[in-house]
Formats: C-alpha cells, sequence, structure tokens
C-alpha cells in the first residue's frame, strides 16, 4: 500500500490519541525515570550474610532531604532530629591497669617487628629521616619540651598517634566538653638517652620499645587547653574527666589492633606501642 502524506498524518495523530489515554489513566509512566530510579534504590537494602551476623546494607543513593526544618540540610551525627547538639555520657573504663596490661616484653615484640634499628644517638637519629617521621608539631595533640627523647616515629606509629588525637577531639566535642590536646611526653630514645635514663628512672629498661620509634607516651594528668582566638576563655575541666574520655579512646584503639597500652602508674602515662 502506498503511504501518502494524509495517511502519515492520520497514523500519527492516532498514536498521540493512544498515548494520551496511557498517560491518562496510568499517569505513573510520566514520572521522571531518574528520580524514580533513585527513589527506589533509596528505599531497597542488600543483605549480607556470614558465619556469625547478617549485615544490612542500605544503598548509597539516597534522595536529599531536609532533616531539620530550620536548615533543610541533612544533619551530621553530632544532632539529632530536631538539630540539637547530642551529647553521650562518659563511662570510662572498667580499670585502667586491667583494661591497659600490656607489658613491656608484649610491646617489644611489636616494636622489634615495625620498627627501625635502635639509634644511637641524636646525629645518628637525624641519619634515619627516611624512616622517621617528624612529630614535633600537630593540631592534634601537644608535645612537652623533651630532654630524654626526640620527635621521631615510624609512619605507621606517627599516624596512630595523629588518629587518637583526632578521636579525642570528636569524643570530646559529642560529650559536650571543650576541647583540649592530649600531651604527649617521650617518643624515640636513643641508646645515649636510655642510658642517661636508667641513671635516675628505675622503670627505664636498657632495651626500651621507644628506641624502636613505635613507641610513644601520652600523660593523662595534664592536658592543653584549645582556647578559642575570640572571646572568653574556655570553662575549666576536671584531668580526672579529661582522662577518663581519653581511656576511652585508646581502649577502642586497642581493641580494633592498631596499639598495644600500658596503664603506667608511677609515670603518669599511658605507654602506647604501634602494631
Amino acid at each position: 500500500m502506498r503511504i501518502t502524506k494524509n495517511n502519515y498524518l492520520a497514523g500519527f495523530a492516532a498514536v498521540v490519541t493512544v498515548l494520551a489515554l496511557v498517560r491518562l489513566i496510568f499517569p505513573s509512566v510520566a514520572e521522571d525515570r531518574e528520580d524514580a530510579v533513585a527513589t527506589a534504590l533509596a528505599d531497597s537494602t542488600v543483605t549480607v550474610g556470614n558465619d556469625s551476623a547478617t549485615h544490612v546494607v542500605e544503598s548509597h543513593v539516597v534522595p536529599m532531604k531536609p532533616t531539620s526544618a530550620a536548615e533543610g540540610f541533612p544533619l551530621a551525627s553530632f544532632f539529632d532530629a530536631e538539630g540539637r547538639v547530642v551529647k553521650h555520657r562518659i563511662n570510662s573504663v572498667p580499670g585502667f591497669s586491667r583494661t591497659f596490661p600490656d607489658n613491656n616484653d608484649v610491646q617489644l615484640v611489636a616494636a622489634n617487628e615495625g620498627g627501625v634499628k635502635p639509634v644511637e644517638d641524636r646525629k645518628d637519629a637525624e641519619k634515619r629521616k627516611r624512616e622517621l617521621v617528624y612529630v614535633g608539631a600537630s593540631p592534634y595533640y601537644h608535645v612537652d619540651p623533651l630532654s630524654s627523647s626526640i620527635p621521631y616515629l615510624v609512619p605507621r606509629a606517627a599516624v596512630l598517634l595523629g588518629d587518637i588525637g583526632r578521636a579525642y577531639y570528636d569524643s570530646l566535642q559529642i560529650k559536650g566538653i571543650p576541647l583540649h590536646q592530649i600531651i604527649v611526653t617521650s617518643v624515640l630514645r636513643s641508646r645515649a638517652d636510655v642510658k642517661k635514663l636508667r641513671t635516675h628512672n628505675m622503670n627505664a629498661t636498657e632495651n626500651s620499645c621507644h628506641m624502636y620509634g613505635t613507641t610513644f607516651d601520652i600523660c593523662y594528668n595534664r592536658y592543653k587547653t584549645v582556647s578559642p582566638a575570640e572571646g572568653p576563655p574556655r570553662r575549666a575541666v576536671r584531668n580526672d574527666t579529661l582522662k577518663w574520655v581519653l581511656s576511652e579512646v585508646l581502649r577502642d584503639m586497642r581493641e580494633r589492633g592498631r596499639c598495644y597500652v600500658k596503664y603506667e602508674v608511677k609515670q603518669g602515662c599511658f605507654h602506647i606501642t604501634a602494631r
């Protein structure tokens, strides 16, 4: 059959009429498909099973729905659905010595495995800059003036120290406590440092973990207040309170297999070795 212009126009009109009827009867076919797919994915979950538990993994495509009428933006984990700051309780740990029992012999194994060859003196340490990272300054922790050690660590230990400082900030924030920096009191020790230290510190061992660049001490009875540049100074916080929060952070790091921790009573510090 020969298709004329009139036949073509008549057929096109019939198709348009049918589509209009379908849209009238089934209006959902006119929805934006990209939005519909995104909504469907957001509402879906994927179940992943293993031997011990079943985890439900939410889809990564989530429509951007405001959770605060006032702000109109998704809320961070620091706030509740009404936009109020969420303050978590301070729980501390069951017991400092019981929670952090890792003695020198345990930490020494990790230090030997992940550390550098012990440095002889300060000059030898200066030659090890390809193996060691400078940790003398950071926004996440404060380093005391050092007389028996130098501010160097192996990269893994340096990352651990920074992560502890950041996690401590987060924990203080979510508990409604003014920010304070942890204070590092000892880092890498040379053989000469250890020899000198042993003359007046009976707890200093000849084969110290500090000689391998994997170990550092954080005191638990002093903290450095982070004061705002302008306005009144932050309110005072008891050192015990800050110690409890720090103990929670260190317990979590230890339980995640990132470090060994020894609670030192006489030195007033947490003795930490990266794993």
